[in-house]
Parts: structure tokens; C-alpha cells; sequence
């Protein structure tokens, strides 16, 4: 290794350690002052306004995998066989969410198109409320600019991170569920059997290419085992805070003044885009609150547009409905990685016809 690569090495690990110090820190400050979701919220707005400052910093490589990688296993272990029995009663209404976060990203493909000065590709998949990447790669075939949609779901993803959970920790909606993980104590015996489960969904899912491997991967491994039967330890807190910690720093360091002076229009659009969705999700998840009984709360979460493993880290920390609103944001990836490419099409047809 030569000495500039290994220069450039150097100053690269220097910047990850000034992120996860400064990301620790805000977290810590941030469950000091009793914030919601604190190990993701106060190191994501942390490395968010010094990225913004143009100082560098840099997420651990692979940390994002990793946080997504403690969320998923610790959501599996909710799924006991009384939980997906009572889930099958709403399976009509996780159905009804997933096709609603289609229709809802329609909508607000149509207000981008028009006020973004973007193509149909771009306006498309930049709305689309799916996985970053996902939406990118299909954006990609149809000749869609795949940095502006990256950059509009970067700025959904933490609009929606930053004001839900305020908006439900402030509107008193903390502490209503009655589902619990199965394995609620820390084993050292069945910690390995933990971590087996996990990587053989991850396995399975990187086998199959399917999108969300890191979080929907551990998420199935650990629940079918926890379905099973088999004994599990549940994860050290610190290891759970650790993954959002890990998750706000990835999100955070996408952020900077050239970030928002590449395209300063599209931007100010997709931050509108942005907050409609999220009206407008809480606008369906209020009448399927009505038709369903549900808590109004756990469907706000379940209809949210926000990313798998923020929003079911959230319902998990309010304690709001995790097992329904997971298998809805992972029918929604779903329904949206499917779905997109045949309702590209016809909204094309309706809007350049």
C-alpha cells in the first residue's frame, strides 16, 4: 500500500470516529432531554447541521447494515404464534395500506412532475414513497435522474423520522401496546441461535436479491424461529441504540450545502412533496382507523412513508402496534418494488397523452 493511499486511509477512519463521537454525544443529549427515538433523532440532526456546515464526516462503512441488522432481529422477536393469529385478522387492512402507499406516492408523483421541473421518470420515482436504492436502480432503466430521486427519499425519510415521532411522544401516545417480544431477557445460551436465525434470513435474501436484505432478512430468520419455538435471547438494549445510532449517522451524512444547491427548486419540491405524503398518509390512516377499529396512532406508523426500519423502530419504542406495523411496511416494500414498474407505465400514458 503506497503512503498516500494509506494517508488517505487514515483520514478516512478520522472522520468516521469524529461522526460516531459526535452521534454519541447528541444521543446522549438527546435521551438526557427526553426526545423520542433520542439514538437516532439527535445524531441524525447532529451530523445533518455539521455536514451542512461542509465539515466532513463519514458513516462507519456497513454501519447502516448493521443498525438495520439489530432493528430487524429485535422486530422478529414479537412474532409469536399468538401474535400472527391475531395479524390474520387484519389482513385486509395491511393489504388496504400497502396499495394506499402506491396510490399515495401517485399523487404526489403528479405535484412533482408538475412543480419540480423534473421528467416523468424522475418526478415518478422520486415520489414513489419505496426503498432509495430500489426506486434509483428501476429510475435508472427508464432514464430517470438517479441523484435527484436519492436525494428527494433522503429528504423524506428524515422529514418523516423527525416530525412523527415528536408529533406522537407530544401528542401522548406512548405505551399503549399490549404486544411484547417472546424473549424479553438478555441469554448468553441462546444469544448464538439469535444471530444464526438472522443471518440465514439475510442469507436467503441476498440469495433471492430481494431489497432490505439487512431488515427484512434478520426480521423473517428470527421470527420464523420464534414461531418455531426455538429458545432466543432478546438483544442488549445498548445493541438495539447502537443500530439507530448507526442508521442516524448513515442518514445524516448524506447531507450537505451542496446536497440542497445541486437543484434548489426540485429540493424545495421534494420537501413539500415530503410533508404532503405525510398528510396525506395521515389522512388514510385515519379512515382506515374508522373502518378497522385499530388505534388511529399504530396506523399513522403502518401508513407512514417512511423507511422499514425507521418507522418499525419507532412503533417499537412507543410501543404502538410493532407486529402490525411491520408486516404493513414490509407488504409496502413489497407492493411498491412490484408495483412500481406496471404503474410507471400507465402513469406515463397519463400524463404525457
Amino acid at each position: 500500500m503506497s503512503s498516500s493511499t494509506q494517508k488517505n486511509s487514515g483520514a478516512s477512519w478520522r472522520y468516521v470516529l469524529a461522526t460516531l463521537v459526535l452521534a454519541a454525544v447528541a444521543g446522549w443529549l438527546a435521551e438526557r432531554f427526553h426526545l423520542p427515538l433520542p439514538w437516532m433523532i439527535g445524531p441524525l440532526f447532529a451530523v445533518a447541521a455539521v455536514r451542512m456546515a461542509d465539515i466532513e464526516l463519514r458513516p462507519l462503512p456497513g454501519g447502516r447494515q448493521s443498525g438495520q441488522w439489530a432493528i430487524g432481529a429485535a422486530l422478529g422477536l414479537y412474532f409469536s404464534p399468538e401474535v400472527v393469529a391475531q395479524l390474520s385478522l387484519h389482513a385486509a387492512l395491511v393489504v388496504a395500506a400497502a396499495v394506499g402507499s402506491l396510490v399515495l406516492g401517485v399523487l404526489c408523483a403528479l405535484i412533482m412532475r408538475r412543480l419540480g421541473g423534473v421528467d416523468t421518470p424522475t418526478a415518478f420515482f422520486a415520489a414513489l414513497p419505496g426503498g432509495a436504492s430500489e426506486m434509483a436502480n428501476l429510475a435508472d432503466r427508464y432514464g430517470g435522474a438517479v441523484d435527484r430521486i436519492a436525494a428527494a427519499h433522503a429528504i423524506r425519510v428524515m422529514m418523516v423520522v423527525s416530525l412523527l415521532p415528536f408529533a406522537l411522544t407530544f401528542g401522548g401516545v406512548h405505551g399503549s401496546d399490549l404486544y411484547v417480544p417472546l424473549a424479553q431477557a438478555v441469554d448468553a445460551r441462546h444469544f448464538p441461535q439469535l444471530v444464526v436465525a438472522s443471518l440465514l434470513g439475510v442469507a436467503m435474501f441476498k440469495l433471492l436479491r430481494i431489497a432490505n436484505a439487512w431488515v427484512l432478512g434478520p426480521l423473517l430468520g428470527v421470527a420464523v424461529a420464534t414461531l418455531a419455538g426455538v429458545p432466543l435471547s432478546a438483544l442488549p438494549v445498548w445493541v438495539v441504540n447502537g443500530g439507530q445510532l448507526l442508521i442516524g449517522c448513515a442518514l445524516g451524512c448524506r447531507f450537505s450545502r451542496a446536497f440542497f444547491r445541486a437543484a434548489p427548486r426540485f429540493m424545495a419540491v421534494a420537501g413539500l412533496t415530503a410533508v404532503m405524503s405525510i398528510v396525506f398518509a395521515g389522512a388514510f390512516a385515519a379512515l382506515l382507523a374508522l373502518a378497522s377499529g385499530v388505534p388511529l396512532p399504530t396506523l399513522i406508523l403502518a401508513t407512514a412513508p417512511g423507511g422499514v426500519s425507521e418507522m418499525c423502530i419507532t412503533a417499537k419504542v412507543l410501543q404502538l402496534g410493532v407486529p402490525l406495523v411491520t408486516v404493513c411496511h414490509v407488504l409496502r416494500v413489497v407492493v411498491l418494488t412490484v408495483g412500481a414498474q406496471w404503474s410507471f407505465g400507465a402513469f406515463r400514458r397519463m400524463v404525457e397523452t
